[in-house]
């Protein structure tokens, strides 16, 4: 028995396309990939058809497909941390000396993100002393290493999130990403008035006189700039980041209330 109701091919789409569309793209046809993409706006550039600019954003948006949070977040040893039984004044130095406005808030262990505090919300807590800074923490927004750019910037638009904290497979915080990172991607460095020259933002100088120095800076960098020499003698090989030189001079791995003396 036949079926009453057979199946109707799908209608072709209709080519709206003009003849000399259809020619022009026979004689030179569209990239097939992100690369020749990529080469094609290089080309518009050398043209005269988009400036430079734009083509590093457009350039920005088509590689931010393959980007994950993992390829651009900040590693868990960067992060800037606010312990949540530490004193009031502690928090404040920390938030004047880093000039961020968001800060994960982490209970006991640094692995145990209990939420994000909001650097003005410290007014609060200086005008109301008994207030209990439990009730300021906004919720923390966890995403996976692999959890794409675009998708990442579609959740922070759509949930008002500026920062979300990035975990490993397995289950443990690799670091944190904020909107920012992401459309740097697309625009390049975004610049505040807090943000120090790359070539000088390893080396803080703070209001009494004395200087914050990431870990990762390299030993002649802290070398040049403040006029001594760091790598030891005994040491087996070259050492080149400050953070490799620490455990050396005090046989530990310091603290905030390690001190030493160098010459030079």
């Amino acid at each position: 028995m036949s079926d009453p109701h057979p199946a109707r091919p799908p209608a072709e789409k209709e080519d709206k396309r003009t003849f000399l569309q259809k020619v022009a793209e026979f004689i030179h046809p569209g990239p097939d990939s992100r690369a020749e993409l990529i080469e094609t706006l290089a080309d518009a550039e050398d043209n005269d058809v988009i400036g430079a600019e734009s083509r590093v954003m457009l350039e920005g948006v088509i590689r931010m497909a393959d980007q994950t949070a993992g390829d651009v977040m900040v590693a868990a040893p960067r992060m800037d941390l606010v312990n949540i039984d530490a004193p009031f004044d502690e928090m404040l130095h920390l938030v004047i000396d880093t000039a961020h406005s968001r800060f994960p808030v982490y209970e006991g262990d640094r692995e145990n993100i209990i939420g994000i505090l909001m650097a003005k919300d410290l007014l609060k807590l200086q005008r109301s002393p008994n207030l209990n800074i439990r009730a300021l923490l906004r919720p923390a927004v966890f995403v996976p290493e692999s959890k794409g750019l675009n998708d990442l910037l579609r959740e922070f638009r759509g949930n008002r999130n500026h920062l979300a904290i990035v975990i490993d497979e397995f289950g443990r915080v690799a670091g944190l990403i904020t909107i920012e990172d992401v459309l740097e991607q697309i625009v390049g460095e975004i610049e505040d008035e807090f943000d120090i020259a790359e070539d000088e933002g390893d080396i803080f100088g703070l209001a009494d006189r004395t200087y914050r120095v990431s870990g990762d800076t390299s030993i002649e960098r802290v070398a040049e700039a403040f006029g001594v020499s760091l790598n030891r003698p005994t040491a087996k090989a070259p050492l080149t980041r400050l953070a490799a030189w620490s455990p050396t001079r005090w046989a530990m791995c310091p603290s905030a209330a390690n001190s030493t003396r160098w010459p030079g």
